[in-house]
């Protein structure tokens, strides 16, 4: 007797439970017929994507209904969007789906086809012609991070010279080129580049801003100094006195004037 008694409400509980996930499974069977989905919210500050097109790339996923809806589905056709970044995506109960985009921020080109954001990975939008005004980084593939490290360094040093980095090239042979806005090309090889860097910098206090301005290429590819090449028209610059006040300050490096300053020039 005290079995039955007991067993009567375990029934009845399973009988439930049993009902309830019987309604269940026929309302998921049903699909968007029971539980359509009937708002698509988009969340996000969007400089360069829209809300239509997050829409427009989601609209047959959604068709499943709130219960089928594939989330992660949902998740990878907006983060296939050129400007996509991080992509979140939840049911809202009962009808909705939120999905929530952050964009990506573009800080240079990457070799004239991509655009590389801040944690130096790249992507491919469709208007890259939009992008000509940011610095360009010419470089081996697959070390994006490691290049978007060495502008960042090379841009902040410049900027304290007040010059402008515009392009970081390195070949195939690992020689690197650095483009200024002002139109200067500097010269660094293949060994020891930062060094060569600092070294150039170093004199660029006793050189002062007006002559500087007048460089059009520096080749630093040498181990005591440096060679440069003038814009056209420039003025004969007195470099005893300039040796001198190298000397006077105490500079590290010497400023090197060939006798034939196109020949140390590389001009490909």
């Amino acid at each position: 007797m005290l079995n039955s008694m007991l067993l009567k409400p375990a029934i009845i509980i399973l009988t439930v439970m049993s009902t309830v996930s019987g309604g269940m499974y026929f309302v998921k069977s049903q699909g968007a017929d029971i539980m359509p989905i009937r708002y698509v919210r988009v969340e996000g500050v969007f400089q360069y994507m829209s809300r239509e097109k997050i829409r427009s790339a989601i609209n047959e996923q959604v068709m499943f209904g709130f219960f089928n809806v594939n989330l992660q589905h949902l998740r990878n056709a907006v983060s296939r969007l050129p400007w996509s970044d991080q992509v979140t995506v939840k049911r809202i109960w009962p009808d909705a789906i939120k999905v929530a985009v952050s964009e990506q921020h573009p800080v240079a080109r990457w070799s004239d086809k991509k655009l590389i954001n801040d944690d130096g990975e790249v992507f491919s939008p469709e208007n890259m012609s939009e992008f000509n005004y940011l610095p360009l980084i010419h470089a081996p593939e697959g070390q994006q991070k490691k290049y978007l490290e060495i502008w960042k360094g090379l841009q902040l040093a410049l900027q304290d010279e007040n010059l402008v980095l515009s392009g970081l090239f390195v070949d195939d042979r690992l020689a690197w080129q650095l483009r200024l806005e002002n139109d200067q090309t500097i010269l660094l090889g293949r060994e020891d580049q930062l060094k060569k860097m600092q070294r150039f910098l170093s004199t660029l206090d006793v050189l002062g801003d007006e002559i500087v301005q007048r460089m059009r290429v520096v080749d630093l590819r040498y181990p005591n100094g440096y060679a440069v090449a003038w814009k056209n028209g420039v003025e004969v610059i007195d470099w005893q006195q300039k040796m001198a006040e190298l000397a006077a300050h105490k500079s590290k490096a010497v400023v090197k004037r060939p006798n034939n300053e196109n020949r140390l020039i590389n001009n490909g």
